[in-house]
């Protein structure tokens, strides 16, 4: 029997003398319920996974001064709409369709794939069409589904617990939009938490038309919307960002995606890049370094 896709009811009878001493046994039994079946088989993302920005229409950077760490890809568009240069991408390459495109019509396919899984997940939790579902929550690893909200889908801290659970994994489902609270310089008003095992490659953000970065939010997990995303100002991702139709808007982001490996740049290249932007130099070095650390220590 599959206790994933079944529900099975009983009950069960006790002498009345006897019911207070099962209370704790049963608070016991809710309380470890989350480990035994909200596990997930993780999203795979195929060759899309080697990207930390990819779209189908343009990608644009406002200022200039936005740092990736991994690949940068546009498909069906022309190599003309990438609005990057090569020396903010690190420890990557940017792919045009007229030099990569049968790899990037791979990434493509991939991606969709991917997208196409993780939105037909069966949901742990429906919250459906309420502002704020996800604010304040620390949720064990599984699945989470929510509609437009009328403010944003996430003001506040989202805590990812992974709750000793081997291998966990956290898919979000926006059946419409994707929206975080804006915040400002070294106050997000919006973010994740990541404890307890959790990792950034182990979230899925799918979102079913576009998705909107507040204003220095700081996230974790591969976005995958349908249509576009935008990163507002100073907003950062460990993670990517993957459209499957239309664009990837940046302005002064930091996006790095945690299967990047550092020794596809030079650290003369990096130390360039990093003076250019002292804008988010100290938050970069800091983080990359954890990513770096983290990656050290996997088996």
């Amino acid at each position: 029997m599959n206790i994933f896709n079944s529900t099975v009811s009983f009950k069960v009878r006790f002498p009345r003398r006897n019911r207070a001493s099962l209370f704790p046994i049963l608070a016991l039994g809710v309380m470890s319920f989350p480990s035994s079946i909200w596990a997930q088989l993780t999203v795979n993302l195929g060759s899309a996974a080697d990207f930390a920005i990819l779209a189908g229409s343009t990608i644009t950077d406002a200022g200039g001064l936005s740092l990736v760490n991994g690949n940068v890809g546009l498909y069906p568009a022309a190599g003309s709409g990438i609005g990057l240069s090569a020396g903010q991408v690190l420890y990557g390459s940017i792919f045009k369709s007229e030099t990569s495109g049968p790899l990037l019509n791979t990434a493509q396919i991939d991606l969709t794939t991917a997208y196409n899984d993780a939105a037909g997940r069966t949901p742990t939790i429906d919250y459906g069409a309420v502002d704020n579902p996800l604010g304040g929550q620390t949720l064990f690893p599984g699945v989470y589904r929510f509609g437009h909200a009328a403010t944003a889908n996430l003001i506040g801290t989202l805590t990812l617990d992974a709750n000793g659970i081997a291998n966990p994994v956290w898919i979000f489902q926006a059946t419409s939009d994707f929206v975080t609270a804006a915040g400002a310089p070294g106050s997000p008003a919006s973010e994740v938490a990541l404890v307890h095992g959790a990792q950034a490659g182990s979230v899925f953000w799918e979102v079913g038309s576009s998705a909107t970065i507040g204003t220095y939010s700081d996230l974790a997990g591969t976005i995958m919307a349908d249509q576009s995303i935008t990163m507002d100002t100073g907003a950062q991702l460990s993670g990517s960002v993957l459209a499957r139709i239309a664009k990837v808007s940046l302005d002064h982001n930091i996006i790095r995606n945690p299967l990047a490996v550092p020794e596809h740049k030079s650290a003369a290249a990096v130390a360039g890049v990093l003076l250019a932007t002292a804008f988010v130099r100290r938050s970069f070095l800091a983080r990359s370094a954890r990513d770096t650390a983290s990656r050290a220590s996997c088996p």
